[in-house]
C-alpha cells in the first residue's frame, strides 16, 4: 500500500472542494482553500484522528483503510470514476463495480443534486433499488435503509420476500407497487444483459414468491420515473406524496425524491419530518437469503 501517495492524493482532492459544494458553511476564518480534515472525516463518517493519520500517509499506527472506508471517502470528496479507481489502486484494494451495489460509486452529478435537496426526502439508488446514499429526511420518512448485502440489499427483493418491508406502504397500494417494481426490474435486467447478479436474483424471486413469478410472466416492462404513494409513517400517519426519479445517463443509478403540492396536508407533514426521529427498520445481518450461499450473501451489492 502506497500510503504517502494515498495521503497526498486525498489532500489534493480535499483542497479543490469548496464547503458550499457539500452543504457546509463557508465560515469567516477559513485558512484552507477547500475542506478541513475534520470536515472530510465528518462527511465520510470517520473519526477526525483516523482521517488525519490516513492523509499523513503514516504507517506507524497500522492504517489500513477498508473498501467501505474508501468508498465513503470517494463520495465525500466527489471523486469521479477514474479518481475513485485510483484511490482503490493506491490502497491496494479491489476496485468495486462502478454502476451498482453498496460499494458502487455514486455519480457526482446525482450526489450534488442530493446535497441541494435539504428540505426534501431523497436518496440515490441503483437500478436494482439498492440504496447508495440518502438524506436525513428520507430516513425519517421511510426508516433507515437496512445494511444488507447480497440480494437482500435490493428493496425489490425484500418487497417480495420480507413482509416487514411493506409496512411503510398503504395496503391497498401493494398490488400496484408490486407491478411497478417487477416492470422496472425487467427493464433493468434487459439493460444489464447477461448479468449474473440480476439473473440469480430473478431466479430466487421466482422460487420464493408466487406473486413475483406471476407478474414476471406477464412480461410487462416500464422504467419507473414517477409515482404517487401513501406512506404509512409511525408518528405522522398516512402521508400522500409524489415520488420522482431522475435517471443517470446509463440508467444504472437514479435520484429518487418525494414531494407534495404546496399547501397540501402532505406538504405540512413533510415539514414535520425534520423534527421526527429516524426509525431503524434494519434486521440482523449475516443471514443468507434462501437460494444463496453465505459467501454470496456477504458480497457487497
Amino acid at each position: 500500500m502506497n500510503l504517502p501517495e494515498l495521503g497526498a492524493f486525498l489532500r489534493t482532492r480535499r483542497d479543490r472542494i469548496r464547503p458550499a459544494e457539500v452543504g457546509l458553511p463557508q465560515g469567516p476564518r477559513r485558512r484552507v482553500p477547500g475542506l478541513r480534515r475534520e470536515e472530510v472525516a465528518q462527511l465520510a463518517g470517520l473519526s477526525a484522528d483516523y482521517y488525519t493519520e490516513l492523509e499523513r500517509g503514516s504507517a506507524k499506527n497500522g492504517v489500513q483503510p477498508s473498501a467501505q472506508t474508501l468508498a465513503a471517502l470517494a463520495r465525500a470528496l466527489r471523486l469521479n470514476v477514474d479518481e475513485r479507481d485510483h484511490l482503490f489502486h493506491l490502497a491496494e484494494r479491489p476496485v468495486p463495480p462502478s454502476a451498482h451495489g453498496p460499494s458502487a460509486h455514486v455519480q457526482p452529478a446525482l450526489l450534488g443534486l442530493l446535497d441541494r435537496l435539504s428540505n426534501t426526502p431523497a436518496r440515490v439508488i441503483t437500478d436494482l433499488h439498492e440504496t447508495l446514499v440518502e438524506n436525513d429526511l428520507a430516513r425519517n420518512l421511510l426508516g433507515k435503509s437496512p445494511a444488507h448485502r447480497g440480494p437482500a440489499a435490493s428493496f425489490v427483493y425484500r418487497w417480495f420476500t420480507d413482509p416487514q418491508t411493506r409496512e411503510r406502504y398503504s395496503v391497498e397500494e401493494h398490488p400496484h407497487h408490486s407491478r411497478v417494481f417487477v416492470a422496472d426490474l425487467r427493464a433493468a435486467a434487459a439493460r444489464r444483459g447477461r448479468d449474473a447478479e440480476v439473473t440469480r436474483m430473478i431466479a430466487v424471486l421466482r422460487r420464493r414468491s408466487p406473486e413475483f413469478a406471476a407478474l414476471w410472466d406477464t412480461h410487462d416492462v416500464a422504467v419507473r420515473r414517477k409515482d404517487h404513494k401513501k406512506i404509512v409513517h409511525p408518528t405522522l400517519g398516512v402521508i400522500e406524496l409524489d415520488c420522482y426519479n431522475l435517471l443517470s445517463e446509463d440508467g444504472r443509478q437514479r435520484l429518487l425524491w418525494f414531494t407534495a403540492p404546496p399547501g397540501s396536508r402532505g406538504a405540512e407533514q413533510l415539514e414535520l419530518l425534520s423534527v421526527i426521529g429516524t426509525q431503524d427498520l434494519s434486521v440482523p445481518e449475516g443471514t443468507a437469503p434462501e437460494g444463496f450461499s453465505t459467501a454470496e450473501s456477504g458480497r457487497q451489492r
